[in-house]
């Protein structure tokens, strides 16, 4: 990974992946809630991607926007 990449390519690769952990995280949410009666240990395990895929997506909307997301208490 030597590429040397200007700052709009680097704000373009940002929001590709902001796009790609937001659609991941919406795809385990919904695994979660396709699981949830069935195989709750599925579930859970969907639950925490989701989770850590939100996690994602709130970094790179600060990296994005800083200061625009209240911090949480």
């Amino acid at each position: 990974m030597t590429d040397v990449v200007d700052s709009d390519e680097l704000l373009r690769r940002i929001r590709r992946a902001r796009t790609c952990a937001m659609r991941e995280e919406r795809t385990w949410r919904a695994r979660s809630e396709e699981l949830g009666a069935t195989d709750p240990k599925g579930a859970r395990d969907a639950t925490v991607r989701g989770m850590s895929y939100e996690a994602v997506v709130r970094v790179l909307d600060e990296i994005l926007t800083p200061g625009k997301h209240s911090p949480e208490s």
